[in-house]
């Protein structure tokens, strides 16, 4: 711990003087100098608060302790009893600071671009990628996130081969993150008349949504070409050339947009979808030799390569990273994703106390 008290105290001095520059005049003038001063200070006081709860109940621990030599039987009692429910609370503080002292995800706050696409399986598997869209509309919606489709590309029966759409809200990625992957559902398709329990995929890719600032996109680098929209959409499908194709000619990248009326439009969902897969592909560039970091996170969609399982027949939905099994299917596929996610964030941060112990 005394490596982590001088860490600490460096960031309680930090913490200091960032409240003297905030009432400075020069401070307060400039407001964009004022909004970076006041996020760092919110950020650091978590932990400086946290680690002042934790002097106060060291010094106190530290006072009972003098008593517990005391000529008096019944002090020296009491003494020790303090001491023994302070180390308790100790504990548990200590282990509460070394997760706030945890390296922050940079894009933690960002929001995000969702791409849902039917793996094995069929018409089955689009339709389980249509239930994992509305999964995470309706958790978006207790969130208080607001969400935009980018494209579509739709079934006869109300199933999705591919989806994709943007959710807008702070810390959405430190949350969604963890949705990266193969989903498999395991149920009795309305497409099987012999009643037989179908396996079925679909994948997910969370992408952090980069500030313009993140990603260079250089005109030249751009094939942009307009085509008119198919498939369900209303009465302007196919009578303007509305879609928008752009390819990243440098990479290969190619993302489409066709779910607006205008090619404008279109146009800047495509371009908004483009940055975000731009992005994320620079990022796993950069962590493709750490192993904690996004290794195989999409995968092929084969059945074996999965993250999580909805089981329909018993009703329950298995995390196989971390071995947690529900049995509340119907609520998780309603949005009801919180102890799922705050399951897997807490074997992440346990993964990466251990790494940092390391």
């Amino acid at each position: 711990m005394e490596n982590i008290n001088e860490k600490l105290d460096e960031l309680e001095k930090k913490f200091k003087d960032l409240e003297l520059k905030l009432s400075d005049p020069e401070v307060i003038s400039n407001p964009a100098e004022l909004q970076r001063l006041a996020k760092e200070h919110a950020e650091l006081s978590k932990i400086v608060e946290k680690y002042r709860e934790y002097k106060e109940v060291l010094r106190r621990m530290e006072d009972a302790m003098s008593l517990c030599d005391d000529d008096d039987e019944e002090l020296r009692e009491l003494a020790k009893e303090e001491v023994a429910q302070l180390k308790q609370v100790l504990e548990t503080l200590e282990e509460e600071l070394a997760f706030l002292l945890l390296p922050k995800d940079p894009d933690d706050d960002k929001s995000v671009i969702v791409e849902i696409r039917a793996g094995a399986g069929g018409e089955e598997a689009a339709l389980f990628a249509a239930d994992l869209y509305r999964m995470y509309v309706r958790y978006a919606e207790r969130k208080g996130w607001k969400v935009e489709l980018i494209t579509a590309n739709e079934t006869g029966i109300g199933g999705y081969k591919e989806i994709v759409f943007r959710v807008e809200g702070r810390g959405a990625y430190s949350v969604l993150k963890y949705e990266s992957g193969v989903h498999r559902v395991q149920r009795v398709p309305i497409t099987e008349a012999g009643g037989r329990i179908h396996t079925s995929t679909a994948t997910v890719a969370v992408l952090p949504e980069p500030d313009e600032v993140d990603v260079e996109i250089r005109p030249e680098d751009l094939r942009i070409d307009t085509y008119r929209a198919s498939g369900a959409g209303g009465q302007h499908v196919n009578m303007t050339d509305s879609a928008v194709r752009i390819t990243h000619i440098p990479t290969g990248i190619v993302v489409t947009c066709q779910d607006e009326r205008s090619q404008i439009k279109n146009r800047a969902k495509a371009m908004q979808l483009l940055r975000a897969k731009l992005y994320d592909l620079e990022l796993r560039l950069q962590h493709e030799e750490m192993a904690m970091e996004r290794r195989g996170q999409i995968g092929s969609g084969d059945r074996s390569e999965r993250i999580r399982t909805y089981n329909f027949p018993q009703g329950r939905v298995t995390d196989h990273r971390i071995g947690l099994t529900l049995y509340n299917l119907e609520e998780i596929l309603d949005g009801d994703l919180d102890e799922l996610i705050f399951a897997l964030a807490t074997a992440d941060q346990m993964e990466k106390l251990k790494l940092m112990g390391a």
